[in-house]
């Protein structure tokens, strides 16, 4: 099923203080167009830096997770993408006026609330999933974290966390669908240790911290006389210590809501990777370092995918076959290069061609040592990304390449090989231009390459 790509249908605000730095700081919300991702835009900076929502540009993960480009900084995101993802958006801009995302309550309640508010609206563009297709998994010795990835159709997460605490041991949580976000996940806070609290305090440290943004766990003997003086320090009123062990400054969501939460903390930071994720991911004590690893072991991923080679299952039925390609390209023998096409994007194209002994060229080119000659790579190569530019139009086309470049030939291609073709677009079309890269693999092995443009010229009716 093609899934499109979702922005918001109105902007919306947010406001509060940053939990560590104590600044008050103002978050737009804005939809922004198909592909943009989510980015955030420094709008107090002169430069108006826009860093985006990348695994490559975190720097600290010490309290939180901090982006950083060209000087800028934001820090503390994880709510916000969560709940973005968590709400099934793709494209999303946001301005803010500070370093640092003001931390509400500790969950991502309200910004679920604001998008359900501001609402969302389905772009035109398919949105393109990271689908786990073999097992993928970080250790990360300082922490004692693991996370696993694990094939699966839809964007479930199981987590557990240990602690050498009385109160809070071990605990576990799962989200079996990523659609149950709101109802499972997103409101549960974040939680604090008071011996932790004391020292990030006594390190100036959580300047804008309340005790209504945590749930703070007494794992110690604490006398009441210290407990008034935490609620000073946070101008709060007089707390006690509940018979569970945290104070009674609020009430537990689920009882699993310290779990929940790392759990929640898990879909912020992986939304860094900057893809949807179909798969299982399970995840042993994460926190915002292994949560971050993760991520850019994913995009690690995502990269050698895109870079390798597409599946080949020859049982698989095609998505065209040569009769109906013959629908869109005027080509025919000898010099239709495209048996079948295996699938088709708004970007890619992934085509087929068994080359055999019987090859009309193998007459002459050459007798003795059949070679698939270069310039008929690149013509199948060519073919193959008309393909990708005419199934999106209505109406009669065609395509001219009116420019070849970079192109390399890798390996020699003989009878027997089955020739692999993957086209992208460069960039959008523009102007009845479209620029492609082609790659052309036998198994995994690079034959030929090149990038190619076209200018797409309606055919005039007869």
């Amino acid at each position: 099923m093609v899934v499109k790509q979702k922005t918001l249908a109105n902007s919306f605000k947010i406001e509060g203080k940053g939990l560590h730095t104590g600044v008050d700081v103002v978050m737009n919300f804005l939809p922004a167009p198909e592909n943009h991702g989510f980015k955030f835009k420094r709008v107090d900076l002169e430069e108006q830096t826009i860093i985006d929502a990348d695994v490559d540009l975190v720097v600290d993960t010490s309290r939180g997770t901090l982006l950083e480009k060209d000087g800028a900084r934001i820090g503390t995101i994880e709510h916000a993408l969560a709940a973005l993802i968590g709400m099934d958006l793709d494209n999303v801009l946001i301005e803010v006026n500070n370093e640092e995302a003001p931390i509400m309550d500790g969950s991502s309640k309200y910004f679920v609330e604001a998008i359900e508010n501001a609402g969302i609206v389905e772009q035109d563009a398919e949105r393109e999933y990271f689908e786990i297709k073999e097992k993928i998994e970080i250790f990360d010795e300082k922490s004692g974290a693991e996370i696993i990835a694990l094939p699966d159709d839809d964007y479930h997460i199981n987590v557990m966390i240990s602690f050498k605490s009385r109160v809070l041991n071990n605990q576990y949580a799962t989200l079996e669908s990523i659609s149950k976000f709101k109802e499972e996940i997103a409101n549960c806070r974040t939680f604090v240790f008071l011996h932790e609290l004391e020292f990030l305090l006594n390190n100036n440290l959580i300047k804008g911290g309340e005790l209504n943004n945590a749930i703070v766990i007494i794992d110690k003997e604490v006398t009441q006389e210290e407990l008034d003086r935490l609620a000073d320090l946070f101008h709060h009123d007089r707390v006690e210590v509940k018979p569970q062990g945290i104070l009674n400054n609020l009430d537990l969501h689920f009882d699993n809501e310290c779990a929940r939460h790392k759990l929640l903390d898990v879909i912020g930071d992986l939304a860094l990777c900057g893809k949807h994720i179909k798969g299982r991911i399970i995840a042993s004590k994460p926190g915002h370092r292994p949560n971050t690893l993760f991520a850019q072991a994913l995009k690690d991923t995502w990269r050698q995918v895109q870079a390798g080679p597409p599946e080949y299952d020859p049982n698989a039925k095609p998505l065209l076959d040569v009769n109906q390609i013959k629908t869109y390209l005027p080509h025919r023998y000898p010099l239709l290069m495209v048996d079948k096409v295996l699938s088709i994007t708004e970007k890619e194209v992934v085509g087929v061609k068994s080359v055999t002994a019987n090859e009309h060229f193998f007459q002459g080119h050459f007798p003795n040592e059949p070679v698939m000659p270069g310039v008929l790579l690149i013509e199948a190569m060519a073919q193959t990304g008309g393909l990708l530019v005419l199934c999106g139009l209505e109406g009669k086309y065609s395509t001219y390449f009116i420019r070849i470049d970079n192109v390399k030939f890798r390996k020699k291609v003989v009878p027997g090989d089955t020739l692999i073709f993957k086209i992208n677009l460069i960039s959008p079309i523009r102007r009845g231009i479209a620029i492609m890269k082609g790659v052309t693999y036998v198994g995994d092995k690079i034959v030929a390459e090149g990038e190619f443009m076209a200018q797409i010229v309606k055919q005039t009716e007869e």
